[in-house]
């Protein structure tokens, strides 16, 4: 009798393994932010310049440093970020009247319509991923993550973990 792949795979990963969310969590994590990547690749940009878009299209007018604690990037990798985005068009910089020392920034038009074909394909890759299951366990599974996130994860008004 034949094996099929599926069988043999999880044969060889230990049950300790296949039993543990935060594993099954973390891989999926992984493979996600694997496709995602190669699917942005396409277009130029990353998962990280999507999410400064949709931050930046969602509160408009924004600080860097505003951005980068919403988003838990560090300072620096979103100078990078902005500096992609703004020789893109995307997005511009100026200074806040108010504060000299701060950076506003905010998406431009040229960045409003790459977003939306953004919003398309993060769309098209989170249907993807969860394939398998039927509206009311996306949603379930959904509101589970998001619990989580919410007393783990700063962004989500929890505290970090391992704090």
């Amino acid at each position: 009798m034949a094996t099929t792949k599926t069988e043999t795979t999880q044969s060889r990963l230990p049950r300790d393994l296949r039993g543990s969310t935060s594993f099954l969590l973390k891989r999926l994590g992984f493979a996600a932010k694997e496709r995602a990547t190669r699917a942005f690749e396409e277009t130029g940009l990353t998962p990280y310049h999507y999410a400064v878009l949709l931050s930046l299209a969602e509160h408009s007018h924004d600080t860097q440093g505003a951005i980068a604690d919403a988003l838990g990037y560090d300072q620096g990798q979103l100078v990078g970020l902005l500096d992609e985005l703004e020789e893109r068009g995307f997005v511009e910089r100026r200074r806040d009247p108010v504060d000299r020392r701060r950076q506003l920034v905010s998406v431009t038009p040229a960045g409003r319509r790459e977003l939306s074909r953004l919003r398309a394909l993060s769309r098209k890759l989170e249907d993807e991923l969860v394939a398998p299951l039927n509206q009311r366990q996306r949603k379930q599974l959904h509101e589970l993550l998001l619990t989580i996130a919410e007393e783990h994860l700063p962004q989500f008004g929890g505290r970090k973990l391992g704090t």
